[in-house]
């Protein structure tokens, strides 16, 4: 059979035609390319789509069960406010607060109601002691009251009486006790063991973390050497306290580790627990501080920062990077670095914002980290989830299992595989602890807190080592109440406080300068009386 077709005649020269195929075939494997590629994302935005889809369902049958629970409870309070409404008298009773400023306490000028509200402000509203009086002053003069408005210094004292008081009360002798143990530093040789402690059967319902008010001081005792065998000796010393504790929870430092396994081969009955956030930290820096790509991106970030804080760009500067508990904070340096890289590839909508020349100068470095920054976002994913399940929820048996699922969607990579299951087997390791049926505390992240309000209110006095303001880290935790407050300005006087520090604290370090460098004031020059001018 004839072919009906012809070969097509090419009147153009053979060097022309080759360079025009050579173009048509590479146009056509870049084509080819650009599918592949796009084939290639739509898939893993396919296997994405499938794994939010079912998070989704997860949480979505979970909040049904919490939303079908929270309207049970709806009811029975309803239930409740109509039946107080029926029971209740004609006449409304007084508001707690205007009787709080009617109580004064023996041989105290101010109010019950003035003490607690300074109190409030300081550890609570976050508000600087002598900001926290002149509040008081304002409100006196606005809505009317006392004359006068305590002063800061009388503030001070109330919130070191009540710190006091709440260190030195009676705590129940019971089996069940958890002690949240720290270490606490300021300049000089100084440091401070700091015990809080709460009962398993106090312990907030999953779901839910701890708050200030939920823990109690059981010590609080500074010492110039620290050490195994001292640690040891401090825990046992408290004992007599609260009993022999269930759980002591910490951060593992080497003190502390040292006296807490001696402590609990003594007493078999204490489990040892190993603070969640310090082992995913642990972890992050095993696996970041070893990867030179991490440092590089840290250390380019370190370097723009320099860069550009003093220039049109300072809103685009990465944050500033810690030196000390670095890989608590990765994931603030690594959220930054995520938003950069999409900013630049949006560049051409923010052209009326920044000029897109400067922007590629300084940031155009972090598109080079874009697989890396994946990677890593997928690992903070493990870390931040298996943290947040155990601080709310706890260790008890099977919860390894129960986080092992949760973590199973979100570790997408061979590292963050790795590290899922390296952490669920530590925590299996710790719940293995738990007698069936019983929940232990996961974290220490509350002690942190609340050292953190410490060291807020202390402020630029930390530098002068530790003070009497030590004792509002007490204050700071348990139920502060009227009644509390009361018993503490009535039982505690001000010689109390003042024999405590002397015995822990000893001199500051403010006043050892005072005496190693006394000031030199120029005698004051007095007109010579007997000079007479001429």
């Amino acid at each position: 059979m004839k072919s009906t077709t012809k070969d097509k005649e090419y009147t153009s020269p053979v060097p022309k035609l080759a360079r025009f195929f050579e173009q048509s075939r590479d146009q056509w494997k870049a084509k080819c390319r650009e599918a592949k590629r796009m084939l290639k994302c739509l898939k893993s935005r396919n296997r994405f789509l499938q794994q939010s889809r079912d998070q989704w369902r997860q949480k979505a049958q979970r909040l049904a069960q919490e939303l079908a629970e929270a309207q049970a409870t709806e009811r029975e309070l309803r239930a409740e406010v109509e039946r107080l409404k029926a029971g209740a008298g004609s006449t409304p009773p007084e508001p707690e607060s205007q009787a709080d400023l009617a109580v004064v306490p023996y041989r105290h000028q101010y109010s019950v109601g003035h003490a607690a509200s300074f109190i409030q402000l300081v550890l609570a509203d976050a508000a600087g002691l002598r900001c926290a009086g002149r509040v008081l002053a304002t409100m006196g003069d606005v809505f009317g009251g006392s004359a006068t408005a305590p002063a800061w210094s009388t503030g001070r004292l109330w919130i070191l009486r009540l710190g006091y008081y709440k260190l030195t009360r009676p705590k129940d002798q019971a089996d069940d006790w958890v002690w949240i143990i720290d270490h606490t530093l300021q300049v000089g040789d100084e440091k401070c063991l700091v015990i809080l402690g709460v009962r398993l059967s106090a312990l907030p319902a999953v779901g839910h973390c701890l708050r200030h008010q939920d823990v109690g001081p059981i010590a609080l005792i500074p010492v110039e050497k620290s050490n195994g065998e001292v640690v040891y000796q401090q825990l046992e010393a408290q004992v007599k306290k609260t009993g022999v504790p269930r759980e002591i929870v910490s951060d593992h430092g080497t003190d502390l580790k040292a006296g807490i396994e001696q402590f609990c081969a003594a007493h078999r009955e204490t489990a040892a627990i190993y603070d969640i956030k310090h082992k995913t930290a642990a972890v992050l820096k095993r696996e970041l501080g070893q990867d030179s790509t991490w440092l590089t991106f840290a250390q380019q970030a370190q370097q723009t920062k320099r860069q550009v804080q003093q220039t049109a760009l300072a809103a685009l500067a990465p944050p500033s990077q810690r030196s000390k508990a670095r890989y608590m904070n990765v994931d603030v340096l690594l959220e930054w670095g995520r938003h950069a890289l999409a900013f630049l590839d949006h560049l051409a909508n923010q052209a009326g914002l920044f000029d897109p020349g400067p922007v590629q100068h300084q940031l155009g470095w972090v598109a080079a980290f874009r697989h890396p920054l994946a990677e890593w976002h997928a690992l903070l994913q493990v870390v931040t989830t298996t943290e947040s399940y155990i601080r709310q929820r706890g260790l008890y048996q099977g919860v390894h299992l129960e986080l092992a699922a949760h973590l199973k969607p979100l570790a997408d990579t061979e590292q963050a595989q790795q590290v899922s299951a390296e952490l669920v087997a530590f925590v299996a390791q710790e719940a293995a602890q738990a007698q069936p049926g019983e929940r232990l505390l996961g974290s220490s992240e509350i002690i942190e807190s609340v050292l953190g309000t410490q060291k807020r209110l202390e402020q630029d006095q930390a530098k002068n080592g530790f003070t009497g303001l030590l004792l509002a880290l007490c204050a700071a935790v348990a139920e502060t109440t009227t009644d509390v407050v009361r018993q503490a300005l009535e039982t505690v006087p001000t010689r109390k406080v003042q024999a405590w520090c002397r015995e822990n604290l000893g001199q500051s370090v403010q006043a050892q300068r005072r005496t190693a460098f006394p000031s030199l004031r120029r005698k004051e020059q007095k007109w010579d009386q007997s000079w007479t001018p001429v």
